[in-house]
């Protein structure tokens, strides 16, 4: 089982699309890389230099990492610095949160592929894990519970269809 921390955004953006994923077993939002303990309004006012990250845990005997990361670059937009969409700040930024020297240097790889695909510098950091906080209850999960709200519909909604289209046969028969 491969594990991976990773950040583009919202965390609610990424939970919507890996949750829908084959061979993805597990996925927890949460919070990584900055000080202190953090919580949800501490992120989200920059109090904390966390990232919204999620925590995705994938049978690589169903799923290649190599989707897995592809995926992630065509979520968000990794040449922006700090920024997805209305969503600003450190805590938005694009990250990969590698936990020994094996993953950094798939991490690299990666985003080498994603280079050939973006007009613009890629600014997604690859930095060490260092501690990953579970997010609230109410941060798991967010899209299936909340797939009616405007936030989910607007921004979300058009994400896993661009992804659908791009990687249709990774997607789980419930989620077609």
């Amino acid at each position: 089982m491969a594990k991976y921390v990773l950040g583009g955004g919202c965390f609610w953006c990424l939970d919507a699309v890996y949750s829908q994923l084959r061979g993805v077993t597990k996925l927890e939002s949460g919070y990584a890389g900055g000080n202190g303990i953090p919580n949800y309004w501490r992120v989200v006012n920059g109090d904390t230099g966390h990232a919204e990250v999620v925590h995705i845990c994938f049978d690589e005997a169903i799923i290649p990492n190599e989707v897995i990361l592809d995926i992630f670059f065509l979520i968000h937009d990794p040449t922006s610095l700090n920024k997805q969409g209305a969503d600003e700040g450190v805590q938005y930024r694009s990250t990969m949160m590698y936990a020994d020297s094996e993953q950094k240097l798939v991490f690299e790889s990666a985003l080498r592929r994603a280079e050939e695909i973006w007009e613009k510098a890629i600014v997604t950091e690859i930095v060490p894990l260092e501690t990953f906080y579970i997010a609230e209850p109410e941060h798991q999960d967010y899209y299936n519970m909340n797939s009616e709200t405007g936030y989910c519909q607007i921004v979300i909604d058009p994400k896993i269809s661009h992804i659908r289209n791009k990687y249709k046969s990774w997607f789980k028969e419930e989620s077609l």
